[in-house]
């Protein structure tokens, strides 16, 4: 190679995609939960639900400044973070599962990214035509009035559809309506505006514009499918046993000796992320299953059996390469793997429930003061000290009564206060230090250690809670 020439490019620059219409089951599909999905993430922060007076009336609602988040009828606490942590051990454990039964069908009908590129490419197909007209308006070097035309309006579209879905997100953390008006007003807070920004400026360019290559670069999962995966997974593939040796249709003798295939292409100009099913299973492939509804309707076009590309599973390959049958599809679900997920996953949302209709009405927490660890008063009584927080849950403020039981010798006061109740406002959590005295003339202990209960009952409607603890001591 001569000095003056120069060294050729390990890069290839990138092909845009511009996948095909098609139609199908499997787009049916697709069309079908990319709207139920949409319409819950548009839609839920309107839902109102009536939780009574002094409390939000948004359905679903992550109040930062009251520190809860509140789902319908649920209410989840900052000290109740477990509920979050158990429903993203569930996701987890429920990606695990699709992913081992049926390959990346999560990527392919439900990932936010996935999602909201069909919407984007709904709107340019629309707007520019479809395949090949977008193809011919790509590869038109001048910008004349109507390319120039088109392009602008998609993007307007594509930025409202941006601005749409950051202002659902941030509608989720204030109350909408209130939080529209002021948006609109310009009066709401800059954070608002700020992550309305991002998330619109990040769902042009990734729904618009990078597309495919967030699936292939930017995502981890490709990478870690592999350990969720194996020779029984349900996966999108092409039976090359049956379709090769491909070539075009033809109606002769010679065509009893190639494949089903007719190297038509159409599995490729469908596939979003523009790979060729028929190369084998690769990692762009999203499990979207677009390519079967395309080779189906070609199948069916040219007189051939239907299912050259279709779900399937490597375990079935020898049977089929013989003639033989597949094993029923619910012998590839149903199996170990698959069930140890599902019993995993159902423990952990058992538990949840379980831990939710348990949840204490009343939250106390006791915590003894160790330094000192007792005090001797003047008449000879022994008396600890102990930090109790009272978390009152309700709307309005609720007298809370203390007192111990499990040793009669043990007497309680409230510092602050000659009474044995205190007050704790609305939805707050108060802190009260509290002493237990023993007696002077009462009846020491062998170990110097006497276990004994707090109590808390609400005096507005009975209910009561309970904690153990410890006194150290006793009086002489």
């Amino acid at each position: 190679m001569s000095n003056n020439e120069p060294s050729p490019s390990l890069y290839a620059a990138r092909e845009p995609v511009f996948p095909r219409r098609v139609s199908g089951p499997f787009r049916n599909l697709k069309w079908y939960l990319m709207a139920f999905t949409l319409g819950i993430y548009y839609l839920t922060p309107w839902i109102r639900w009536d939780r009574g007076p002094g409390f939000p009336d948004q359905a679903v609602l992550l109040d930062l400044a009251g520190r809860r988040f509140y789902f319908f009828w649920i209410e989840i606490w900052p000290h109740e973070f477990y509920f979050v942590a158990g429903l993203l051990i569930m996701a987890g454990l429920g990606l695990f599962l699709f992913t081992s039964a049926l390959g990346r069908v999560w990527c392919g009908y439900a990932c936010p990214q996935t999602v909201w590129t069909d919407l984007f490419i709904l709107v340019e197909r629309w707007i520019e035509g479809d395949r090949n007209a977008r193809l011919r308006l790509h590869h038109q070097k001048k910008m004349d009035f109507r390319k120039f035309r088109l392009r602008m309006t998609k993007w307007i579209i594509w930025l409202l559809i941006g601005l749409a879905t950051g202002g659902a997100w941030v509608f989720y953390f204030a109350d909408a309506p209130t939080l529209l008006h002021d948006l609109v007003t310009l009066n709401a807070h800059p954070a608002a505006y700020i992550t309305m920004a991002l998330l619109t400026a990040t769902t042009f360019f990734f729904g618009g514009i990078a597309r495919e290559q967030i699936c292939i670069y930017a995502c981890p999962w490709p990478r870690i499918q592999a350990a969720m995966m194996d020779e029984d997974t349900l996966v999108v593939g092409y039976r090359e046993w049956r379709g090769e040796p491909r070539g075009k249709l033809r109606k002769d003798q010679e065509s009893a000796e190639q494949g089903d295939c007719i190297d038509c292409m159409a599995c490729v100009n469908v596939c979003p992320v523009g790979i060729d099913i028929r190369d084998g299973q690769q990692l762009e492939c999203i499990t979207c299953a677009l390519c079967i509804d395309a080779c189906d309707d070609i199948m069916t076009k040219i007189g051939k059996p239907r299912g050259l590309i279709d779900y399937m599973a490597l375990s079935d390959e020898a049977n089929e390469r013989q003639g033989k049958p597949p094993k029923n599809i619910w012998k590839h679900i149903l199996r170990p793997r698959t069930i140890m997920y599902t019993s995993l996953w159902s423990l952990v949302g058992i538990g949840l429930v379980f831990a939710l209709f348990i949840r204490p009405v009343i939250d106390m927490t006791v915590a003894p003061i160790r330094n000192p660890t007792f005090v001797i008063l003047s008449d000879g009584a022994v008396r600890n000290t102990y930090d109790v927080r009272l978390r009152n849950k309700t709307g309005e403020d609720r007298p809370f009564r203390l007192s111990v039981s499990g040793d009669p010798d043990l007497r309680i006061q409230l510092e602050g206060s000659i009474y044995d109740w205190i007050t704790v406002p609305a939805n707050s959590l108060q802190l009260q230090r509290v002493y237990v005295v023993s007696p002077a003339n009462s009846k020491p202990s062998m170990s110097g250690l006497t276990k004994f209960r707090f109590w808390v009952s609400d005096m507005s409607n009975g209910d009561r809670a309970y904690r153990d603890s410890s006194f150290i001591g006793k009086g002489k």
